[in-house]
């Protein structure tokens, strides 16, 4: 895993088991940087939110250790380690004015009843509501609450925020809104964000790193560029973005590039994210957007033949759907503009791409 120079949280062959037998986190080491946005990502039950959750104080460490700026937390309670927190249901109190809210974890902490005035209209001044101070949550929009959320989990200044789905009750245009506001806020003040989602656009569009989870082991960590190019297996590749997969047989290996058989013989060359050999079953894998119909301008040293199936207008550019081989489906995405092609049903076409635009891995 890529790591950073200097790290401020600290995994270290971390474990968690709740039964004794299986692993729900497998040997989890990673380093964060302060002031570093990190995604956990990945689908439901790949640990992610176990990570969270320990790292929180809410569920314990079966073996390994966690430390934050050199000072291991393993060990101490939730209320111990200064931490702040942003789940998917707000958690605001309902009885308690907006205002109120966020003054708690300050009164708390015994701060100074002038103190706390002045910080909470300065948070509010950060959230762009400074007129809603007087109302209680349930008078307020899911994107308003949830910005009180944000607010009341920074307001006093933790050394880490911790945020668990918290745009999963929103709305499409509503979480977009409130990943321009976290982000901007991260970007002003600085703060260490460890952030779980599955939603791999907003880990995308978010992130300076991302940690992707599957079965409780962390299968690449690296920044969004780098997954989404050069995804490191097939998990990744099949779980950042949209992907096409075609089998075929290795039939030339040279340091890290392969050529690949298809099973109408076409030969095509790609990337070897990983040691394959000479003869062995492969999983060739190639982004939609990277495809070309002929004719085309653009650049290319592979080419298939494929059948025309259909095609989706999606607005801004159209998913046309091919057959490359019988049964195996092929989807190329095409900026919709004036010259989209035309297909009837069963035409056929050539498709092409870049070796270097896809990847080649061992077939499961």
């Amino acid at each position: 895993m890529n790591a950073p120079d200097e790290a401020y949280l600290r995994f270290r062959n971390v474990k968690k088991t709740y039964d004794q037998e299986s692993l729900v986190v497998k040997d989890f080491s990673l380093d964060v940087a302060k002031g570093e946005f990190l995604t956990l990502l990945g689908p439901s039950g790949s640990g992610k939110s176990t990570v969270l959750m320990m790292l929180a104080g809410f569920e314990s460490v079966t073996s390994g250790d966690i430390s934050i700026d050199g000072v291991s937390i393993t060990r101490l309670p939730p209320y111990r380690r200064n931490i702040g927190m942003v789940f998917q249901n707000y958690a605001l109190f309902p009885h308690m004015t907006i205002e109120e809210n966020l003054a708690y974890p300050l009164s708390v902490r015994k701060m100074p009843k002038a103190r706390v005035r002045e910080r909470v209209g300065e948070y509010l001044g950060l959230i762009a509501m400074q007129k809603f101070g007087k109302r209680y949550p349930g008078q307020l929009s899911g994107g308003q609450r949830q910005r009180v959320a944000l607010a009341r989990a920074l307001i006093f200044e933790p050394s880490l925020v911790l945020m668990d789905e918290p745009l999963g009750a929103l709305d499409k245009k509503l979480r977009e809104q409130m990943q321009y506001e976290i982000t901007r806020l991260h970007e002003m003040m600085g703060y260490t964000v460890i952030y779980v989602t599955h939603d791999q656009t907003e880990a995308l569009s978010m992130s300076d790193r991302i940690a992707v989870f599957d079965d409780g082991v962390v299968q690449q960590c690296a920044t969004p560029a780098e997954l989404y190019e050069l995804p490191r297996n097939a998990f990744v590749a099949d779980f950042i973005g949209e992907n096409n997969f075609i089998r075929g047989k290795v039939c030339a290996v040279e340091n890290d590039h392969v050529q690949i058989r298809l099973p109408h013989g076409e030969v095509v060359g790609a990337r070897c994210a990983t040691g394959l050999k000479l003869e062995q079953e492969a999983v060739l894998s190639v982004r939609p957007e990277k495809l070309f119909i002929e004719p085309t301008r653009h650049d290319s040293d592979n080419r298939v033949q494929a059948r025309y199936l259909t095609r989706h207008y999606v607005g801004d550019f159209i998913r046309y759907y091919f057959e490359v081989t019988e049964g195996v489906e092929i989807t190329v995405k095409v900026l919709n503009d004036l010259t989209a092609p035309q297909f009837s049903e069963g035409d056929t076409a050539g498709l092409v791409w870049l070796s270097k635009d896809c990847s080649a891995y061992p077939a499961r």
